[in-house]
């Protein structure tokens, strides 16, 4: 019996979360004996055409054609992983959910009938079943590595869904918010990153998206908001980054615009 096999898949995004796998460095080599990465366009323009026992997907559906190659990766991976914000959230891309993709194009292209797009930047979880979503922009290697560890040895990965604040306590950190008034997503934010913006006292920015509330379900965004010391504009905005979707869901309703999703 062969090793098993990992595809990686690009769709809108910047890349950044398939570095990180290539910034494992010395845990790549230790990985590549383990599987054989049969589709990496990123590291290698030799493709096996599959079916693959884990596909990492990076990237949000923005285009009709890339719905059709989403549905092609389902059909030939046993267990599909996104990974980042875009595929996870819809990503920065996503800011075109609250405008008119229309004008923008006829803006920025100057024969905009030859752009291909949806209306909508959406996670790979809209379109087919996902069977892990790894968080993050970009996701942290050591999570990564874990997923990919946990899916070789058919476990749970153990991957952490408290928020941002039980890194800082276990960093030491000072609160920015309590001390500073900074503002910071840290309450809401789902831990992942180390709390690295707010050991070099700047507020959280959300990276990893909401954090599971107590019991399941959101964070109370909601309930956050007053102690941000912002106004709504400003709030809306603080908001709208990496995970504007997912954010935004929680959030009040003026402000998010009348296509917001409820």
């Amino acid at each position: 019996m062969g090793r098993p096999t990992l595809a990686v898949w690009k769709f809108a995004s910047c890349d950044g979360c398939q570095l990180t796998l290539l910034d494992c460095e010395d845990e790549l080599l230790a990985l590549t004996g383990e599987i054989e990465i049969a589709h990496f366009l990123e590291a290698s323009s030799a493709a096996g055409d599959g079916p693959y026992d884990v596909s990492l997907v990076e990237g949000s559906i923005t285009t009709p054609a890339d719905l059709d190659r989403i549905r092609h990766v389902r059909a030939v991976s046993r267990k599909l992983v996104t990974i980042g914000a875009c595929a996870t959230a819809g990503g920065i891309q996503a800011l075109r959910d609250f405008a008119d993709v229309e004008e923008f194009a006829s803006v920025v292209y100057a024969r905009p009938e030859y752009v291909a797009t949806l209306a909508r930047s959406t996670p790979i979880a809209a379109h087919v079943p996902v069977d892990f979503e790894l968080r993050g922009c970009p996701i942290d290697r050591r999570q990564l590595l874990e997923v990919l560890a946990a899916h070789l040895a058919d476990r749970t990965p153990d991957v952490p869904s408290h928020s941002v604040c039980f890194e800082c306590k276990i960093r030491g950190n000072v609160c920015v918010m309590v001390a500073r008034g900074t503002p910071c997503l840290g309450p809401i934010t789902q831990a992942g990153c180390g709390a690295i913006c707010p050991a070099y006292a700047r507020g959280c920015y959300g990276c990893f998206g909401p954090s599971p509330a107590w019991g399941g379900g959101r964070p109370n965004t909601r309930g956050l908001l007053p102690w941000l010391d912002m106004t709504e504009g400003e709030a809306h905005r603080v908001l709208s980054t990496f995970n504007v979707t997912a954010f935004r869901e929680g959030a009040p309703a003026e402000g998010r615009g009348d296509d917001a999703p409820q």
